[in-house]
């Protein structure tokens, strides 16, 4: 995938990598202090570089927030896509898919945060998040319904019903915990995707 800047020039190497120190440093700082209280001035210390450089790669706080989200959404689609694909079973990729997820959680505890603001600063990406998570997880369910791993669901409705589920126990132990999910949290969580799923394997 190009990468444009701000001025719609092809970002070269060491521009890419500036432009990912600004969205990792953005992520911190509305991570931190919220949307309303971030400034590029705070944004572009934190990354280490100048405050005219965030003007090559992007044209304002809105719009980097805006990418923020993009960025985050497509990593952790990814890490879920890549640990779900080794899953045999439906089952197996499911919670595969849910490991992935906590541990991107973990890793970047800012992500709720910044999703909940999005509901007030940018509405739209807020269901572009969303969205994009339950895309390919709907067309996931799809194949498995035609390949008769599991029963015969709504994958919309299961689909989204899932995605809650995981974000309210990243929530619960990732982020209110000591950022790891319990053994007997899994084993429960299995359990109920197993009775979702009405799974034949």
């Amino acid at each position: 995938m190009t990468i444009h800047g701000a001025d719609g020039r092809t970002l070269s190497p060491r521009g890419l990598e500036t432009r990912a120190k600004l969205l990792e440093s953005a992520e911190q700082v509305f991570g931190e202090v919220g949307y309303v209280e971030a400034s590029i001035v705070k944004i572009t210390e934190a990354a280490g570089v100048g405050q005219g450089t965030f003007y090559l790669y992007f044209a304002s706080k809105q719009e980097i927030f805006d990418e923020l989200i993009r960025d985050l959404n497509r990593r952790v689609r990814h890490a879920m896509k890549d640990a779900s694909s080794r899953g045999e079973t439906r089952l197996e990729a499911e919670l595969l898919g849910f490991g992935a997820y906590f541990r991107f959680t973990a890793d970047h505890p800012a992500l709720y945060r910044i999703i909940r603001q999005a509901e007030f600063v940018s509405p739209q990406m807020l269901e572009y998040h969303y969205e994009k998570l339950a895309e390919g997880y709907v067309e996931g369910l799809r194949e498995s319904m035609a390949r008769g791993e599991i029963g015969d669901i709504d994958p919309e409705v299961t689909a989204w019903a899932l995605m809650a589920a995981g974000e309210m126990l990243g929530m619960r132990y990732i982020l209110w915990g000591d950022g790891s999910v319990p053994e007997h949290v899994e084993g429960e969580l299995a359990r109920i995707i197993r009775s979702v799923l009405e799974a034949s394997t």
